[in-house]
């Protein structure tokens, strides 16, 4: 039956509040929720890779070690055979881990398990500090005690020559650092 006329505000809200409009659509689920299992798989077929040795790293191979290297990647052989692990290492420190070769990969399989790993691919590079190291790399500073008058009144006679005033309060305290250093703290003596 075809309708006369268009319904009117009130009618519309009316048959509105009566019928149900269609639901509306469901959003889509997040990339993660359908990536998980296949994540999940890949984890359990080819293990942690390289991020679970990083966090273990000084467990394994020590602290002297563990500060001068890191694992940087991990690659599965083929065929079932072992993996390899390549060791981003500093400069000189490369010798020693390669004749430590046998004993890291030793370790390394201890904690992957048996024939997790092959062999190793040694490659020099600079190596991330790790967390506190840093501050434990920063030398001290020599403590600086206050000069007795005598002293101060012979350094600021001292510089007087100087014309500029910036570079007259640069020698000046300069003076002051190095006549105030604690005779222990002097290196090269």
């Amino acid at each position: 039956m075809p309708r006369r006329s268009l319904p009117s505000l009130a009618d519309a809200r009316r048959i509105l509040a009566e019928r149900r409009t269609r639901p509306p659509r469901k959003v889509a689920p997040t990339i993660g929720r359908s990536l998980t299992p296949f994540i999940k798989s890949l984890d359990a077929r080819f293990g942690q890779g390289a991020g679970g040795l990083k966090a273990r790293w000084r467990e394994i191979v020590g602290e002297t070690l563990a500060k001068r290297s890191e694992p940087a990647k991990l690659v599965k052989g083929r065929a079932g055979s072992g993996a390899v692990l390549e060791i981003r290492v500093e400069g000189p420190m490369a010798t020693l881990v390669q004749h430590q070769s046998a004993d890291i990969l030793a370790r390394v399989n201890l904690f992957l398990g048996e024939g997790a790993v092959a062999r190793l691919r040694i490659v020099q590079g600079p190596v991330a500090p790790a967390a506190g190291a840093e501050a434990a790399r920063t030398p001290r500073r020599a403590r600086v005690r206050p000069l007795d008058a005598a002293a101060e009144a012979e350094l600021t006679q001292s510089v007087q020559g100087a014309v500029d005033p910036k570079l007259r309060e640069g020698l000046e305290r300069l003076g002051r650092a190095v006549l105030g250093r604690d005779p222990g703290t002097r290196s090269g003596r």
